[in-house]
């Protein structure tokens, strides 16, 4: 069987993918971006704090990128999900849970992380539209309202903190039995921000857009925006299969030119950074495909 090669394969077609993408078909780079049709901003309605494109909804941005790179013949699509890679002597090769192969130079991985949602009840639902990680991307459209932060600890602390500059309405729900430290808890008390103990039950929503939180006992909470500080986890575990290193926070671990601990492997977008947006992961992906190029560019140059 023979099996298609290209010098450059993106794992994740999305904002920093296709960014990726761009930089290496304007370098003349035969490019194949693999994704699953599955991102992690897939319930967000509208995206913010991106110049040219504030208030457009995600979908509308990545069709627009998508119709842009069709000018790019050097880079072609395949829709399909990633499962495995080996590193062999003359780059990459790749396989699909499909079973399609694919071979490369170089990869890039644009393959963002996987949230892990709280376990509450109608949580899920409204992640992304009316239960936010980044005031930042949604703070504007929701300020003065009545909001909530769920969480416990330092991290709840510090987004209380954050989030009081878009609301003075503003409740700490700790699920249970609070972690915080008396001096924050004063802190607290001091800004007019209510602190609430009692378990959750569950996410009253139509939608996705919250109408109040149910707790354990009966009682209610009437809130209509709620910050989580969720954990998560790498979406793709290929990188760590070939080696690259994450760091401390369970980013991959990249040096200045996006390049991970693995020679060839470049990162770009949710999948290094804490700062998730879409402006980000555009000059993450741009900053990956540009050091991927000059890298082959160079290799190929001295190889004569």
């Amino acid at each position: 069987m023979t099996i298609s090669k290209f010098d450059v394969i993106i794992v994740g077609g999305n904002y920093a993918g296709l960014a990726a993408g761009m930089a290496l078909g304007r370098a003349l780079k035969t490019v194949l971006i693999i994704d699953s049709g599955y991102p992690c901003n897939r319930q967000t309605p509208y995206s913010h704090n991106f110049l040219t494109q504030d208030g457009q909804s995600p979908s509308e941005i990545l069709a627009l990128a998508k119709q842009q790179l069709q000018k790019y013949h050097t880079v072609s699509f395949f829709n399909g999900l990633a499962d495995a890679a080996i590193k062999n002597t003359d780059g990459f090769e790749l396989q699909l849970t499909s079973g399609e192969k694919f071979k490369a130079k170089k990869l890039i991985f644009a393959t963002g992380i996987r949230d892990i949602m709280a376990n509450v009840e109608g949580f899920d639902e409204c992640w992304g539209i009316t239960a936010l990680h980044c005031p930042y991307c949604h703070g504007y459209e929701v300020k003065n309202e009545n909001t909530g932060i769920l969480g416990n600890g330092d991290s709840a602390y510090d987004l209380a903190r954050l989030i009081s500059n878009w609301s003075d309405k503003l409740t700490l729900f700790t699920n249970g039995p609070s972690t915080l430290t008396t001096t924050q808890t004063i802190q607290l008390k001091k800004r007019s921000i209510e602190l609430t103990e009692k378990p959750l039950q569950k996410l009253n929503h139509i939608n996705g857009n919250l109408q109040d939180i149910a707790f354990e006992d009966g009682t209610k909470a009437f809130i209509s925006v709620i910050y989580a500080p969720v954990p998560f986890s790498q979406h793709c575990h290929i990188p760590e299969s070939l080696g690259c290193q994450l760091t401390e926070d369970g980013y991959l671990k990249i040096d200045a030119f996006q390049q991970t601990t693995v020679e060839g492997v470049f990162a770009c977008g949710d999948n290094v950074t804490r700062m998730r947006t879409v402006a980000n992961a555009v000059a993450m992906g741009t900053a990956a495909g540009m050091a991927a190029s000059k890298k082959m560019i160079l290799e190929e140059f001295d190889s004569l």
